[in-house]
């Protein structure tokens, strides 16, 4: 089963009409290479067919009228700001073991800074 990325192009190419449903996929690429976007096209794909979304913003980035205009139902989307890497993790087991979430966005795993860098403490041990 999958979820679609609302291009039917990579759709295709992606072999199964798009991204797997539960697992664990990495959309991965350069700064401003588009992938928030298809993170947020993915959402609204799974939106549209009934599915509770969840977005973990650790970027603290997210532009809701972007998201809006790209099709996601932006009051229906879930979305949490945690301020340390652990605050994020925490956040995402309650989510998954909820049950009750089809999809759970992180963006990015490179802003997952652990609550020790942020005071300060890495390396004063």
């Amino acid at each position: 089963d999958a979820i679609s990325t609302g291009s039917l192009g990579l759709d295709l190419a992606l072999g199964i009409g798009g991204v797997p449903k539960g697992r664990i996929i990495e959309i991965y690429g350069p700064e401003s290479s588009g992938k928030t976007t298809l993170s947020l096209h993915i959402i609204a794909e799974c939106q549209k067919n009934g599915g509770v979304c969840a977005f973990i913003d650790a970027e603290h980035a997210l532009d809701v009228h972007y998201a809006k205009r790209l099709g996601v139902d932006t009051e229906n989307l879930l979305v949490s700001q945690p301020d340390t890497g652990e605050q994020a993790l925490e956040i995402l087991e309650t989510i998954t073991r909820s049950g009750g979430i089809d999809l759970v966005v992180v963006d990015s795993v490179a802003a997952l800074t652990p609550k020790a860098e942020i005071d300060g403490d890495m390396g004063d041990q």
